[in-house]
């Protein structure tokens, strides 16, 4: 049932899936997964946070959740607004790929870390979705914790991986996907918004 539930929570659209389609349509299949694997390493970055309490902490400090909630808001729409800008690289009118001008596969990889660790929700949703596949009586929550968070983080791999795997098929065979970073800056941006006007849960 956990496994079930963590790959219909993954395939779900949101920004994590936003920050995947768009690098593998811009830059090719490789772009979209590195993106996916930049979005694991910062689900692990709540996964072990969460565990110590930090997590608790987000969701009991109106403070704590604010200051995260604005860095993440500000940084979405900051994604958002450098696909709207142009002269920013957005494929070759053909394919959609155009590898001599791509972002480096670093800076995507920290993207996609970034786009996770400054969203408190997502630690939110962390502490409040793992407990409840943990048995009662186990001997160390803690330690359960991080198991089920870790098979989670894991578990979302071959869906993001899926995800680049399908915008880099369509990549490769529509062509004049320039226009594609633009609607996927105006969504940043509305996630940014999105989230900025979001009450603590």
């Amino acid at each position: 049932m956990f496994v079930a539930a963590g790959w219909l929570l993954n395939l779900t659209p949101g920004p994590d899936v936003l920050y995947i389609v768009s690098n593998a349509l811009r830059s090719g299949t490789r772009a979209g997964v590195v993106a996916g694997l930049g979005i694991t390493a910062g689900c692990f970055v709540h996964t072990f946070a969460a565990a110590v309490g930090v997590g608790a902490l987000l969701a009991t400090s109106a403070t704590a959740f604010t200051v995260l909630k604005w860095a993440g808001a500000a940084y979405l729409v900051w994604m958002g607004a450098r696909m709207l800008l142009p002269g920013q690289p957005s494929g070759d009118g053909g394919s959609g790929v155009a590898p001599a001008q791509a972002m480096p596969l670093s800076r995507v990889f920290l993207g996609g870390f970034w786009t996770n660790v400054l969203n408190p929700k997502v630690a939110i949703f962390f502490l409040a979705f793992v407990p409840q596949f943990i048995a009662p009586g186990a001997d160390n929550k803690a330690l359960a914790f991080v198991l089920l968070g870790v098979l989670f983080n894991v578990n979302a791999i071959p869906v993001n991986v899926g995800w680049a795997l399908a915008a880099g098929w369509m990549a490769r065979r529509v062509r004049a996907l320039h226009w594609l970073d633009r609607v996927a800056g105006a969504m940043f941006i509305g996630f940014g918004i999105k989230l900025a006007l979001s009450d603590r849960p």
